[in-house]
């Protein structure tokens, strides 16, 4: 079993239901974990064949994220939760969404969703 993680994609993206949210980007920083199987055959042999591909699957969240429009950060986080999960190698994963400066005294708010295959 291994764990690839992702740390601190920061993108920007329509994310709240205020009126300046609706019509200015903000940043989001996302953190995901996916765990996944890795043949020994395919460690050995030092090829990408039969590896899960976490290079495509952050250019999808990328695309996902920049290109969408969020009223909120819990339904922004199942989304990319879910956009993972396409990927039929993936056995677990982990997905955080910062929204810094969401309160007026905090640093960010954040929402973590994860999930195991074999969970409905």
């Amino acid at each position: 079993m291994a764990r690839i993680k992702v740390k601190n994609l920061l993108l920007r993206t329509y994310i709240g239901f205020n009126p300046e949210e609706q019509i200015n980007k903000q940043d989001v920083v996302i953190n995901f974990e996916i765990e996944t199987e890795i043949a020994h055959n395919a460690l050995m042999a030092d090829v990408p064949e039969d590896i899960l591909d976490y290079r495509s699957i952050t250019k999808k969240v990328i695309a996902l994220v920049q290109d969408g429009r969020f009223n909120l950060l819990e339904v922004l986080t199942q989304k990319i939760l879910d956009l993972i999960f396409e990927d039929s190698k993936v056995n677990w994963a982990q997905v955080e969404v910062d929204k810094p400066h969401a309160l007026r005294f905090a640093e960010s708010v954040s929402i973590t969703l994860e999930r195991s295959r074999n969970e409905k």
